[in-house]
């Protein structure tokens, strides 16, 4: 399968190309086996012609970002995946107005807007991912969300269009938007922050950095907080009152430290972290019955 998918790609130019490329390396959890193919586009044409060739060849593709809330199967992901990172992160700047392309890094737009001294992505700025994945779920951290901050999202439709939306056109909602609806890829993304006051914006990102890195297992790979908010609830405090805390499953566990985390604490395989993930659900469901939805994307063939 791998020769065949090499000959197929031999005379194509949209980025960089990679072959049984192994997901671990690509996720934060560090678990998951191999993509047939891995296509890491350094453009927006990249991205569009790699979509395009994919489509007319019926290979099956994913699109992911930094790879921070996924979940990769041990046995790979057939078909190809597309990473849109850090050879399309641009950031610019108009005035109080943000342009950044879907591979940049949240953490480095919050580098960007202190620089420039404008406010309102604060709470973003300590969420691991990238611009695509945030919009995609409509992000959000400590009373902020990509709703409260975007003006208009450039996509690309099924269809291989290039289409725009303005925010409440995007139907943001609890990670949710309508990039999920329709299977959109997002290309680019219009922020609309504020003039503001350098040294209180600094305070504000130190602050939620603090609060992050003393309540969340930071230290350890994982997806991220492992589980949606149940309607009424806090999963972390329904998992600790379950008694499941630092309840672990050859090396995955659940966070000490917070137990809304299922964290890979040593050389754990997705095996192993679903096995947790499920148990979990059960014990808090049985115990509490509130269903307990996973935040985190699990992927793979």
């Amino acid at each position: 399968m791998e020769n065949n998918y090499m000959k197929l790609f031999e005379n194509v130019d949209f980025g960089i190309i990679l072959f049984d490329e192994p997901m671990k390396n690509h996720t934060s959890f560090k678990i998951g086996g191999p993509t047939d193919i891995m296509i890491i586009p350094e453009s927006e044409e990249d991205i569009i012609n790699a979509i395009k060739f994919l489509r007319e060849n019926n290979i099956k593709y994913f699109v992911m970002g930094n790879g921070t809330n996924l979940l990769v199967k041990d046995t790979g992901i057939r078909g190809a995946v597309i990473k849109i990172a850090d050879k399309y992160n641009k950031i610019s700047i108009d005035g109080d107005k943000i342009n950044c392309e879907a591979g940049a890094l949240l953490s480095d737009i919050g580098k960007y807007t202190l620089e420039n001294s404008l406010t309102g992505f604060e709470f973003a700025s300590g969420i691991p991912g990238t611009v695509g994945g945030a919009i995609t779920m409509n992000a959000g951290a400590y009373g902020g969300e990509m709703k409260d901050i975007v003006v208009k999202v450039r996509a690309l439709d099924k269809n291989n269009n290039i289409v725009e939306f303005n925010n409440e056109e995007m139907d943001f909602r609890y990670r949710g938007s309508k990039v999920v609806d329709d299977d959109l890829i997002v290309l680019s993304t219009e922020f609309q922050l504020e003039k503001g006051d350098k040294t209180t914006i600094k305070e504000k990102i130190d602050d939620l950095a603090y609060r992050r890195q003393s309540k969340q297992p930071l230290e350890y790979p994982s997806g991220g907080s492992t589980f949606k908010r149940p309607t009424g609830y806090f999963a972390g405090k329904l998992i600790e009152d379950a008694g499941l805390r630092g309840l672990q499953y050859g090396d995955a566990q659940v966070s000490e430290k917070h137990c809304g985390f299922v964290i890979n604490a040593g050389d754990a395989n997705f095996h192993e972290v679903y096995t947790l993930i499920k148990t979990v659900q059960k014990i808090v469901k049985d115990k509490f019955q509130v269903s307990l939805e996973t935040e985190i994307k699990i992927i793979g063939d």
